[in-house]
């Protein structure tokens, strides 16, 4: 065995060039065991293999700064750079973080998991390193082809190409990010992969460029890399490799390689036990009937039409989909465009990438009053992919839109009908939030006032507290509603469906009772609970406003659950913490800012 071997990148230099094959063969074998135990990426990391070994045998990690965009390609680096003992806990609460992390390891130089970044963070490094006269240290920047259809991949290649500084920009170039890589530089890439293109992109705009070098070939990568450092300036080293490589299921998994996976057999690739209802699929469902009955819907997505539960969808109206690559503010505006044109577009993403495309919605969209309506799916915690990937920012961010309109459906049936609602709204946008995993369990109203569906109504007077509970916190509010009442006070349990702008209905029962908590899965400062507390200082109620939500913080990787109640957002914690509140008329005391990272 020589992976056990390696516990540094100086071990690996010491390998002789001729046991290169086998120790991939050994690091393949490793990843597909232990990424089937534990969920992950898995596709990308069997694509990047030789690769990585290339990349720490030429550079002095983490002298020399070898950055990765997007990050879900880091586990090879990972294994070489002396975390391999750690792959039992990958991507599980106190674990091993399923993207570059800089508390785990000095090799970890970018905590990045949102592509098409990572060119200028090697456009400041290097300015740094001219202007601190550390001109011995490379930085190397690893690109894959998806990621540089961002704009902000192309805003960064603008400055740094021109810049004379030297850096290695390694494209890895594999043909897809999810899906296939879509547009004209999808086109470009294949002519210069087959050698016929007259024209050179990255010339074009100053870097010196070699390739297309057989990425799983650590000799030619070995050579080209060392040529590229020596140039002493801008080089794109164009490597082409196979997402997927070396295991047959992922092979010939025509979606995306098995990009990103759950807990799998690891010699069928398929996942053990019965499916379950998930969101996404109830989604993409509802999606599709929608589509059927209405010819003037579009959906828009930013290359992740399979995540996002559109591919049932692609299917049906091939020519009702639109994949505009890792391009969420050019989505978002060319939805603008859709909706001036007469037809009613739909953008699907997940909630944590909306954030990169705020200034669109806002300026491009509400301004114009325009019925673009957005899906966010993964919205609020998400768990085991970390800070960069929970859906937390969206209500506070959205809470500042005008004209706006946020729903957040409780179950699968109110999912369903939420969406039907949404795309009926013709004079401004509207968004659709849901969470990730199951939506197996059906949580049935009682009654519906004005909108608002009432879950539960307790017996007990005087009516004491109203939780309201923002989406899938409906369980949890319910159950804590239930001890509540079990301690000897009177609750009631409301779900607001549409979440913002608030319901004045919801501010007038807000007046019969002692205490409104409001429970949330997004930040606790600026969403849901904020903009209740204001509705009620406007209308002059009295009642004192709890808010329950994520803190503002950046929330670790783990188990959806186990964050979840790290947060204060599982039944017991609210309950406790209503009863101290009825008890002591104490305000609420909510998880301190900061203490999740």
């Amino acid at each position: 065995m020589l992976l056990h071997r390696i516990n540094d990148p100086r071990d690996l230099k010491a390998l002789p060039a001729g046991r290169l094959p086998a120790l991939a063969e050994e690091i393949r074998a490793f990843l597909i065991e232990k990424v089937a135990r534990t969920g992950g990426h898995l596709g990308p990391n069997l694509g990047v293999v030789e690769l990585t070994l290339a990349l720490h045998r030429v550079f002095e990690s983490p002298r020399d700064s070898i950055v990765f965009d997007t990050g879900h390609q880091c586990y090879v680096h990972k294994i070489l750079t002396g975390r391999r003992d750690r792959f039992d806990d990958l991507r599980r609460s106190g674990g091993l973080a399923g993207y570059p992390a800089r508390s785990e390891s000095p090799h970890d130089h970018v905590e990045n998991s949102h592509a098409s970044t990572v060119l200028s963070y090697v456009d400041g490094m290097t300015r740094a390193r001219a202007l601190t006269g550390e001109h011995d240290r490379t930085v190397v920047g690893v690109v894959g082809d998806g990621a540089l259809t961002g704009g902000l991949a192309w805003e960064a290649m603008n400055n740094l190409g021109v810049s004379g500084r030297p850096c290695v920009v390694v494209l890895n170039d594999n043909g897809r990010s999810y899906a296939p890589t879509v547009g004209g530089l999808a086109d470009h890439l294949a002519a210069l992969r087959a050698g016929s293109g007259t024209q050179n992109l990255f010339r074009a705009m100053g870097f010196a460029y070699l390739g297309p070098v057989d990425g799983h070939d650590v000799p030619a990568l070995e050579e080209a890399l060392c040529r590229a450092r020596a140039l002493r300036r801008p080089v794109v080293v164009h490597c082409v490799t196979e997402k997927g490589r070396g295991y047959r299921p992922a092979e010939t998994d025509d979606a995306d390689r098995m990009h990103g996976i759950g807990v799998i057999d690891p010699v069928t690739g398929v996942a053990p036990g019965p499916a379950t209802t998930t969101w996404t699929g109830v989604f993409g469902r509802e999606i599709v009937r929608l589509g059927a009955e209405r010819p003037d819907l579009v959906c828009v997505t930013a290359a992740m039409c399979q995540p996002v539960g559109l591919h049932p969808f692609a299917q049906r109206f091939p020519d009702r989909v639109v994949d505009v690559g890792i391009a969420e503010q050019h989505a978002v505006t060319s939805a603008a465009g859709l909706a001036m044109g007469g037809l009613r577009p739909v953008v699907c993403v997940y909630a944590t990438f909306l954030n990169r495309a705020v200034d669109q919605l806002l300026m491009d969209v509400a301004l114009h009053r325009l019925p673009v309506t957005f899906v966010l799916d993964r919205a609020g915690i998400t768990g085991p992919d970390g800070p960069s990937h929970h859906g937390v920012w969206d209500l506070a961010l959205l809470g500042a839109v005008p004209g706006v309109r946020v729903a957040a459906p409780r179950d699968a049936e109110e999912l369903a009908a939420l969406l039907r609602e949404a795309v009926a709204v013709g004079d401004a946008p509207t968004v659709v939030r849901f969470p990730k995993g199951s939506a197996d369990t059906a949580i049935p109203a009682v009654n519906r006032m004005d909108g608002l569906d009432i879950l539960h109504r307790g017996e007990r007077r005087p009516l004491d507290v109203l939780l309201v509970a923002a989406g899938p916190t409906a369980a949890a509010a319910l159950a804590a509603a239930a001890a509540v009442e079990r301690a000897g006070h009177g609750a009631t349990v409301i779900d607001p469906r549409w979440v913002l702008p608030v319901n004045p209905t919801l501010v007038h029962l807000a007046a019969r009772h002692r205490l409104v908590v409001t429970v949330e899965d997004g930040l606790r400062t600026g969403g849901v609970g904020t903009a209740l507390a204001q509705a009620c200082a406007d209308a002059r109620v009295p009642t004192p406003v709890r808010n329950l939500g994520v803190p503002r913080a950046f929330v670790p990787h783990g188990g959806r659950g186990d964050l979840l109640t790290r947060c204060g957002l599982d039944a017991a914690t609210i309950a406790d913490t209503v009863l101290a509140a009825l008890a002591d008329d104490q305000p609420l005391a909510p998880v301190p800012e900061g203490t999740l990272r």
